[in-house]
């Protein structure tokens, strides 16, 4: 990742003109991976329902036996694993107290200038995040550099129709690249989206067995952080499904009485300057 060299002419000082770099830093297109994966577990024996949404679970006497889909469709199964994200709060209501539901700003560009930003160039970066919560990738195969925030976001349902990036996020963005990529200060915006976080009150996943629901497994929580433990979390949530020993599942474990603000993220708990 590169955080520099920068400047930040509001707060200005030797503090954040230094950077670093790692050079074996990276980062994946997570469309086309979540293409891929769909595209093994089919070839696997994998039954995916496409296109039908969740309704409920179907719950006999405190026990899960399975869920309905909103076509009227029952599946039953001896375990249900809910790893809906950020419509976690919304589709159990019960997780509420445990989940927050949070938007991002996500922005896409077209510099005029884009050989400036090739991957050799112009890595991904953090722009010092505890501070000002942007990072941002190189220019991908359609000519648009992606820079988004990650910081304290918007409370919001994934269904929100306010899900929409708004002017304060452009005007918190013009202001950051005016000070730090100059040469994206005036560049378009071809395109912005909301990116929804399932926050915990710590920070933490939420791997675990539901306590008064037998049958019922949550795996949520990532708070941001979701893609890039992709490959170690499909481990972790079979061996709380199998009941397995994983020392992670304690960190990870139902904890009602973990209150807001127990978090250790500076980016998400930090006004930006």
């Amino acid at each position: 990742m590169l955080a520099g060299p920068l400047r930040f002419p509001a707060w200005d000082s030797e503090l954040y003109r230094d950077g670093v770099l790692e050079i074996e830093a990276g980062y994946a297109e997570s469309g086309r991976v979540v293409a891929t994966l769909i595209g093994r577990a089919k070839s696997m024996g994998v039954n995916l329902r496409e296109g039908v949404r969740f309704s409920r679970l179907e719950e006999d006497h405190a026990r899960i036996k399975g869920i309905a889909a909103d076509n009227g469709e029952r599946i039953a199964g001896d375990v249900v694993v809910m790893a809906v994200g950020a419509w976690t709060p919304y589709l159990l209501p019960f997780t509420k107290n445990f989940f927050r539901a949070t938007g991002q700003p996500v922005f896409h560009l077209r510099p005029s200038q884009p050989e400036l930003f090739a991957h050799k160039r112009f890595p991904v970066f953090g722009a010092d995040i505890t501070t000002t919560g942007y990072y941002g990738f190189p220019i991908n195969r359609d000519g648009v550099v992606k820079i988004a925030n990650h910081g304290p976001g918007r409370e919001m349902s994934p269904e929100s129709p306010g899900r929409v990036v708004n002017s304060e996020d452009e005007r918190n963005l013009r202001k950051f690249l005016a000070a730090t990529f100059p040469a994206l200060a005036d560049a378009p915006i071809v395109y912005t989206r909301v990116c929804m976080y399932c926050d915990t009150h710590d920070g933490h996943f939420w791997i675990a067995r539901d306590p008064e629901r037998e049958g019922l497994v949550v795996a949520a929580g990532d708070s941001g952080h979701g893609f890039k433990f992709a490959p170690v979390l499909g481990e972790i949530i079979a061996d709380a499904v199998e009941g397995k020993d994983n020392p992670l599942l304690d960190k990870f474990r139902w904890r009602p009485e973990v209150r807001a603000g127990a978090g250790t993220d500076a980016a998400r708990s930090k006004p930006k300057l």
